[in-house]
């Protein structure tokens, strides 16, 4: 992805509110699957992660590596995460 399509995501992401927040039971198997039905069915997501620093940015690899979403954006506790639907017609 290069960083034209990551700006206008980023753009796209500005007004979206988080569809998954992430506790301190951190990132379940159930947390997961809400991030493949959210994922299929917006492409674009932020996620709320409520852990310190290195736990977040720890969780944030995890997702993507689980998801096979690219990370977007960081900021803070939100997470913004994209993943292709290859099965959305737009």
């Amino acid at each position: 992805m290069n960083s034209a399509q990551i700006r206008k995501f980023r753009a796209g992401a500005h007004n979206l509110n988080p569809v998954v927040m992430i506790g301190q039971a951190g990132l379940t198997q159930a947390v997961l699957a809400e991030l493949e039905i959210a994922l299929d069915v917006h492409e674009l997501i932020k996620v709320k992660v409520r852990a310190e620093k290195p736990e977040r940015l720890e969780i944030s690899e995890k997702m993507c590596a689980e998801t096979g979403a690219q990370l977007i954006q960081s900021i803070g506790q939100v997470v913004v995460l994209y993943r292709k639907n290859p099965n959305k017609v737009s």
